[in-house]
């Protein structure tokens, strides 16, 4: 069994085969490693095509830079994005520079991070978190 997973570096759909965990796994096109990366930034057409062309949970950071605890959370989600490579992929979306995504998914607070399978929206949560407490939320819809 494999799932399709879109390269976090050139954004190339690739096909990996399903485990527990990976030793090694290198893009077939840019032949970067997608086991170590920081989250994505994305502007609307980005996080439409990685939601429809991921079969792995997609987490998406919507901030904006002005925002305390967004600002005080990056890390933290910097390293839940290195705990789970290939499990989920981490997308952040600017709400300053992309205000119709933020109108589009009603984000009325900051930092909220919503999970997605495909374009379907399977939860969110508002608030800064911990990288432990956003690993074991993500973990659930793995």
């Amino acid at each position: 069994m494999s799932v399709k997973v879109v390269c976090p570096h050139c954004a190339k759909v690739n096909k990996i085969p399903v485990k527990e965990s990976y030793a090694k796994a290198n893009c077939g096109s840019c032949k970067e490693s997608m086991l170590s990366y920081t989250p994505i930034e994305v502007d609307k057409s980005d996080l439409l095509h990685v939601l429809v062309n991921s079969d792995i949970p997609v987490v998406v950071d919507f901030w904006a830079p002005w925002c305390g605890p967004c600002l005080q959370m990056a890390p933290a989600y910097e390293e839940a994005a290195l705990e789970l490579p290939l499990k989920a992929i981490f997308l952040k979306v600017n709400t300053e520079e992309n205000q119709d995504l933020g109108a589009v998914y009603g984000i009325r607070s900051i930092p909220t991070i919503i999970v997605f399978k495909g374009t379907k929206e399977i939860d969110r949560v508002s608030g800064a978190m911990s990288s432990q407490r956003l690993v074991n939320w993500v973990r659930q819809f793995i």
